[in-house]
């Protein structure tokens, strides 16, 4: 069986390591913000090329706080995509905002030539998808956001390591957020999510929302005494030291795990290209980091089910857009037109096999099943 994602096989090549940081957080006696979690935020900090980083209990949680330090919430609006995973307009309504979604371009990333008509006087902030594992054009979105004095916030849920003119994911906006799910290309066993800045001043403030609206180094001294003591409202969002100490143990790795991710993905590309199928494109500006490998098909359905008929299972991301979502419809007026490319990718789109641990021979098989089915 072949599966479009897969963790076992790179578990097993680090048990040993994995299992001994793990036994030593529980020998250590220090389950939550100790020394693994600081360790681990510095050192992923300095892999995203930023000053600042900050451990949550997931991205959603992320994009709320971030939002919050933002101070947006009530009677404002945030722009994003339709073409993206729930927890990212999860997050802005969270925060009280509205949400407005533009179109996609032909990479499934926000059209930038869209954006300067969606801004009105309500906008606040922008959150632009680095989707699939490749960035948005974020000097056109920088631009706009200056121009119009709004935050941008990066959803860099899918796209840890990816690049933009040889700047990292989550560097260049006011705010990154990842997320370490399991399935992410760099992932934890479990749930965990992970702020980004280069802004002190939202660094602090956000440390104290995830933390209860508390703040560590004041609680130590002044008339606060060490006490239980809230400065602001806040929420309770953490990355537990077990799994800082396991995503310790990966960060080494991640680079060469990209770089394995491109590999599949160049072989992917070479041996597709003559099929009638939509394959997925690298901006130019980018160094993809293929968190997914998105293919497009209008038999999409049947080919599916035939894969799955030979033990090759795929799946889609995402098959139905935001703004049709039951939840998210009223954002959009009630026959929305705006969004035409977002729908039409949504209907055709699934995707391969791809993670580090992908063996060549079972790449081979996927491939030659869909030469055989197009």
């Amino acid at each position: 069986m072949i599966k479009v994602w897969d963790y076992i096989k790179e578990y097993e090549s680090l048990r040993g390591e994995i299992l001994e940081a793990v036994d030593q957080v529980f020998k250590d006696g220090t389950l939550i913000f100790g020394p693994k979690l600081a360790e681990f935020e510095e050192k992923f900090s300095k892999f995203n090329d930023c000053k600042y980083g900050i451990g949550v209990g997931n991205c959603t949680d992320a994009i709320t706080i971030a939002l919050r330090a933002c101070k947006i919430g009530i009677g404002d609006e945030v722009i994003t995509t339709s073409n993206t995973a729930v927890p990212t307009v999860t997050a802005i309504v969270n925060s009280g905002a509205s949400v407005k979604f533009v179109d996609i371009n032909e990479y499934s990333l926000m059209d930038v030539s869209k954006l300067a008509n969606a801004i009105t006087d309500k906008t606040k902030a922008i959150v632009p998808v680095h989707l699939y594992g490749q960035m948005c054009e974020m000097n056109t979105i920088m631009n706009l956001a200056k121009k119009n004095n709004l935050k941008v916030i990066e959803d860099c849920a899918q796209s840890h390591g990816a690049t933009y003119f040889g700047k990292k994911a989550g560097s260049i906006g006011d705010i990154g957020c990842f997320s370490f799910y399991p399935t992410k290309i760099f992932g934890a066993y479990g749930d965990g999510g992970f702020i980004s800045t280069n802004n002190e001043m939202l660094f602090d403030k956000m440390q104290r929302i995830r933390f209860l609206g508390m703040e560590k180094k004041k609680m130590s001294s002044g008339h606060w005494n060490g006490k239980y003591y809230a400065i602001e409202h806040g929420t309770n969002s953490r990355l537990d030291e077990v799994h800082a100490a396991i995503l310790l143990k990966k960060l080494p790795y991640l680079n060469e795990w990209i770089d394995r991710r491109r590999e599949i993905a160049s072989r992917y590309n070479n041996e597709l290209k003559e099929l009638n199928i939509e394959l997925p494109m690298e901006h130019p500006d980018n160094r993809h980091a293929y968190y997914i490998y998105v293919v497009a098909h209008k038999n999409r359905d049947e080919i599916m089910k035939s894969l799955a008929e030979k033990d090759i299972f795929l799946n889609i991301s995402y098959p139905w857009p935001i703004h049709i979502m039951e939840a998210y419809k009223h954002f959009v007026c009630s026959k929305c037109t705006c969004l035409p490319k977002t729908e039409e990718q949504a209907k055709k789109i699934f995707s391969l096999p791809m993670y580090p641990t992908l063996t060549d021979e079972e790449q081979s098989i996927v491939i030659k099943e869909l030469k055989n089915l197009i």
